[in-house]
């Protein structure tokens, strides 16, 4: 940390980004009182701040624009390319030492200290207007808690700075900096929320707004701090009983409290009853004949620019998702030919429900484990010959996964059916670098058109989220709460399955089936949003469902017919450590006092 905020101090009060005024050489750099006079310069500053917001369209490139491996280190998928860091997450090749690690950790905290120093200096503004001052701190506001957030939910008890930055003539080594428990990190990040949630009240954040920091997000984010906080990997944690802080303080608190869940669960009912449904709502599609679509629903609340559903989405940023997730089609005009290498495991395709609403081991399921039969998938205006455990699932799994004999979504070059298998053209043998290492390629979230366009809005956090942790939260305070089953029936019936406690399906009888059934419902609704891998240690079950065989179809069989075989891709690693990252070894080095995360 010290020397982190060193660098921060030797490059002035200024970070590096696109524009001039900031990559002036230091002889000829604005000094501070001239960056704080004008609103041009101002407003600059905001924007840079801004930057470290993370874009997880770009987890390709770990840490390019403060992505994350979150995607392809949790049991969702797998990058084809072995510099994507989720590959060295899965096989326990990383540590304190690990580049990415020191980024993740230095970009978030330049962007905290980059909004201490905005907060404290913008009242210097000549031509801002006290309305405006007030807006623009409250923005840095938001976004200083929000980065916190993002160390907090990787690196666990992190180091807070205090409201006034650090000057440039401080004595860093008295400085005492320390890792905070996580309930003062929490404490800390909901209260300034709560601030800036208040003093943005009345501001537009649509329009030439979309993509500012909001009371909406705000809240949303407040939320999702709480749920940490009360989640079983933070919340009376026993295997953290010898995680103790410089002054002998548990880092972890030791017992459980209840109450967490309930403050997660009223802060998340705050945000419904204040939003919803005049400023949110869940995103649906109808057919010409006023017939509801869930297929189009589910796929396009992903795709339509800042929707009803959607909290926050950043306006642009780095996007290599679509070449991701666009399959090789060897021999295809350029539109809709990529790499298809984001690439979703068996596990995952298994997680989707049948369209009976069922998990496809409940007898009921009416799932059929192999063989093949005539099935129109809903993007298609065909049947196709289709390996019957793709056929009749959900509309959720065809918004999600591109199989082996499905129609592309861009048909302006022709029908293409992307064929994953190793003779087909976008299989192993036409890509060669470029294939699904699963014989599957995640589609959720790609575009209609034309791969490289990049001119979208790039989605966050949408409602669906909120509504199912609502319903988490509530059912660890209040079982059997009625609101926990409206909520989560209002996530099934957009997706257009049976409801639970419907005559098609009955309803979780318990705490712990309705626990279950929340947690396959997160996991198959917000497939490819970056949460499964949070959830998966919040939870604790990590080491269940991150570690072992991971499987697909096989990509190397010779024939198409041997491709449907199952077969392991990968056996990964997950290990207690991996619950908490690693603090940087630099900044353990420029601090010797610095408490490392257990194991590392």
């Amino acid at each position: 940390m010290k020397k982190l905020l060193l660098t921060l101090i030797l490059s002035g009060f200024l970070l590096s980004c696109d524009d001039d005024y900031l990559d002036q050489v230091p002889d000829d750099r604005l000094t501070f009182e001239e960056t704080f006079a004008r609103r041009a310069t101002v407003e600059q500053y905001l924007a840079n701040i801004y930057s470290q917001i993370p874009s997880e369209f770009a987890q390709r490139y770990t840490t390019t624009e403060n992505s994350g491996p979150w995607t392809g280190a949790s049991d969702e998928a797998e990058y084809v390319w072995g510099f994507h860091m989720g590959n060295f997450l899965n096989i326990g090749d990383w540590n304190a030492t690990t580049q990415n690690v020191s980024n993740l950790w230095s970009n978030f905290y330049r962007g905290i200290r980059a909004a201490s120093t905005f907060i404290e200096a913008v009242d210097l503004c000549q031509d801002c207007d006290p309305a405006i001052i007030s807006q623009y701190k409250a923005e840095a506001r938001v976004l200083r808690a929000y980065y916190y957030y993002n160390l907090m939910r990787s690196f666990g008890p992190v180091i807070l700075l205090g409201e006034t930055p650090i000057p440039a003539d401080a004595d860093l080594d008295a400085l005492g900096l320390k890792r905070n428990s996580i309930d003062e990190v929490a404490a800390y990040i909901t209260s300034e929320l709560d601030i800036a949630a208040a003093a943005l009240e009345g501001v537009s954040f649509t329009g030439n707004n979309a993509g500012r920091m909001s009371t909406p997000f705000a809240m949303a984010i407040k939320e999702q701090t709480l749920l940490f906080a009360a989640s079983p990997l933070f919340n009376g944690n026993t295997d953290y009983a010898d995680f103790i802080g410089q002054d002998g303080e548990n880092l972890i608190p030791q017992n459980y409290d209840v109450n967490k869940w309930k403050t997660a669960a009223d802060a998340a009912k705050a945000f419904i009853d204040k939003y919803v449904p005049n400023t949110y709502s869940l995103y649906e599609e109808f057919n010409e004949d006023g017939s509801y679509n869930p297929y189009l629903s589910t796929r396009n609340v992903m795709l339509e620019d800042f929707n009803s559903e959607i909290i926050y989405a950043r306006p642009a940023g780095a996007n290599y998702f679509h070449y991701d997730v666009t399959p090789y089609h060897l021999g295809s005009a350029t539109e809709v030919r990529g790499a298809g290498g984001l690439s979703v495991t068996q596990e995952m395709v298994d997680a989707f429900f049948t369209s009976n609403g069922r998990s496809i081991d409940d007898p009921q399921a009416n799932y059929v484990a192999d063989g093949f039969s005539q099935f129109q998938a809903p993007y298609d205006f065909t049947t196709r010959t289709t390996y019957n455990p793709w056929t009749n699932r959900e509309p959720r799994f065809y918004v999600g996964i591109t199989y082996n004999g499905s129609l592309w979504l861009n048909r302006d070059f022709g029908n293409i059916i992307t064929k994953t298998w190793f003779g087909g053209n976008s299989g192993r043998q036409a890509g060669t670098n470029d294939y699904p290492p699963t014989g599957y390629i995640a589609r959720k979230k790609a575009p209609l058109g034309d791969r490289r366009n990049n001119n979208r809005s790039l989605p966050m956090l949408r409602l669906a989220e909120i509504y199912l942790d609502y319903a988490e939260a509530l059912n660890e305070y209040d079982p059997g709460n009625p609101d926990i089953l409206t909520y989560i029936n209002l996530i099934r019936e957009r997706a257009g399955i049976p409801e639970y406690g419907s005559v098609e399906l009955e309803a979780p009888a318990s705490q712990e089936a309705m626990r279950e059934a929340i947690r396959k419902e997160r996991r198959v609704e917000l497939f490819l949003e970056n949460t499964r891998y949070f959830d998966a240690r919040r939870w604790k079950i990590a080491e269940d469902v991150f570690a072992g065989e991971m499987h697909g179809m096989d990509i190397n069989a010779r024939t198409e017919e041997d491709f449907y075989n199952v077969t392991t891709f990968e056996t990964r690693v997950f290990r207690p450590q991996d619950y908490l990252w690693p603090i940087p070894q630099d900044e353990l080095n420029a601090n010797p006092t610095l408490v490392q995360n257990p194991g590392w």
